[in-house]
């Protein structure tokens, strides 16, 4: 399919997703979504017919306590709910994903010349429809930069990874974010059917270094996208290591230990 007809696609099924549902049909409505997805009704916040929209079922907010952050201060803890996507080294400028697909990181990020991320490490992971679909920080960290990419809406499903370039052409926004150990890189990457990504107090398409850096607690809420998505977070040489035992195609959740600092 087209670019122009994908994105067209993509805008129309987000259209779609913000119209009002009439309130006695959005409990089975988000119940039939549950069971074709397999998402968890038991742990969202609010009765399900206080989402007045297919959308705003889609980042749905969830119990408190539903996701708690490990306490170790020596912890990287996981920004999303998931499944690992791929664990790799950053050598030679570059990211080698799944299947042997390598990405530059400088595409990545848009452009930016980072040399501290040579010799780091990066995590890929990958939000199915299931999934709960707000973006919280690994991390207390102030975020103090954003770089707003055009691009694709391909779907970003490990199989459709594993044959094309997806990472580095779709739309997507890369955020700096500074912590007392140096900074890391969050990338939200959109997808089919998720053209629309917000990062809380930011403006959308706001470009470059802020003018005042925002900040975050280990865990916050940071931002948001809709249905199924990717992020892909970069760490620079001697920031962290894996969290031992974690593996590829693993699941994974919100606050849940994913590296260890060094």
């Amino acid at each position: 399919m087209p670019t122009p007809l994908r994105t067209a696609l993509s805008r129309t099924v987000g259209w779609l997703a913000d119209r009002r549902v009439p309130r006695p049909l959005r409990a089975p409505l988000y119940r039939g979504y549950a069971r074709a997805t397999g998402a968890d009704l038991s742990e969202v916040r609010l009765p399900l017919q206080e989402h007045p929209s297919l959308g705003a079922f889609f980042v749905r907010r969830l119990k408190e306590g539903a996701r708690p952050i490990d306490p170790d201060p020596q912890t990287l803890v996981c920004p999303v709910d998931g499944r690992v996507q791929s664990l790799c080294a950053i050598e030679r400028g570059t990211l080698l994903q799944a299947k042997g697909r390598s990405y530059s990181v400088r595409d990545l990020i848009g452009g930016l010349d980072v040399p501290e991320l040579e010799g780091g490490i990066s995590w890929t992971v990958y939000l199915s429809p299931r999934d709960y679909h707000r973006i919280h920080t690994p991390e207390r960290c102030q975020l103090v930069r954003a770089q707003w990419l055009d691009g694709s809406l391909y779907s970003v499903a490990p199989k459709v990874l594993a044959r094309r370039r997806v990472l580095d052409v779709n739309e997507r926004v890369a955020l700096e974010l500074r912590t007392e150990r140096g900074s890391m890189w969050l990338v939200l990457v959109g997808a089919t059917n998720v053209g629309r990504m917000c990062v809380l107090g930011l403006p959308q398409g706001s470009n470059g270094a802020l003018r005042t850096p925002l900040p975050f607690e280990r865990g916050a809420e940071l931002a948001r996208f809709e249905m199924g998505s990717t992020i892909v977070l970069l760490a620079p040489r001697g920031f962290a290591t894996f969290q031992p035992g974690l593996q590829e195609t693993q699941a994974v959740r919100l606050g849940q230990p994913i590296g260890r600092y060094a």
